[in-house]
């Protein structure tokens, strides 16, 4: 399998897309120096800006999704992808050389069906660093990739149907879930990479009060299905704040 996908869903994303695919596009000589054909693959997920315009100019395939929901984003980013292995990054965030020849080497190692990475905020933050650091712990004891950046089989993708747009948000965490458990029925294992975070971006900490994310928390700790599965609960993602 020598041909990888970058998929990227992108809700309004024209201010910090274009470097996320420069940074993308710099790095992809990780893959392309060992031999890797590469797809780079935008979804235009209902914009109203210059994303989808912004995308083409750098050179990257467009598909569009109309219904605003991250998990039919990634899907519909997916449905052209033409790699054997895909790799889903967030359009506000930077993966470097290292991290992809990380990938790549996991991707090769033939005892993979997906994986993740751990991250790392692109601005300095005491609270930020404190949530970061404890969601990569999480992440590598339960197996769990963060959205930002998910790779896996192309085959295995396809085979449990992609993201569930049951969730508006956690989507990851069930498809992590998904995949680690049609990946063993094959003997392949999930890895979450853990040598070169993934930097993404730290606006969230800037467009919500602490209070907006402790009253989500709340109500997720109480009624976590019916949340997830509520687009106006899940204001943080679907808001349109930039």
């Amino acid at each position: 399998m020598k041909n990888v996908s970058i998929i990227l869903p992108a809700f309004n994303e024209e201010k910090l897309l274009p470097a996320s695919l420069k940074a993308i596009q710099g790095a992809l000589g990780a893959f392309t120096s060992h031999g890797w054909t590469s797809q780079l693959c935008v979804c235009d997920n209902n914009s109203t800006d210059r994303t989808a315009q912004v995308a083409r100019e750098a050179g990257a395939q467009v598909a569009f999704e109309p219904i605003n929901q991250i998990s039919r984003a990634r899907n519909t980013g997916a449905s052209i992808a033409t790699g054997d292995w895909l790799l889903f990054i967030d359009a506000d965030s930077h993966p470097n050389h290292a991290l992809f020849n990380d990938t790549r080497l996991a991707m090769e190692s033939g005892q993979l069906v997906g994986g993740g990475s751990v991250v790392a905020l692109d601005e300095a933050s005491k609270g930020g660093a404190t949530v970061t650091k404890m969601w990569n712990k999480v992440s590598a004891i339960r197996g769990w990739a963060a959205g930002s950046y998910i790779f896996c089989r192309a085959d295995a993708f396809k085979a449990i149907a992609g993201f569930s747009t049951e969730f508006f948000a956690s989507e990851e965490l069930d498809f992590s879930t998904r995949l680690k458990a049609h990946g063993k029925k094959s003997g392949l294992g999930f890895k979450i990479l853990k040598d070169h975070p993934l930097i993404t971006s730290a606006r969230k900490l800037h467009l919500y009060s602490k209070w907006d994310y402790v009253w989500f928390l709340t109500k997720l700790a109480f009624r976590p299905r019916k949340i997830l599965r509520s687009r106006e609960h899940c204001k943080t993602w679907y808001d349109g704040r930039r």
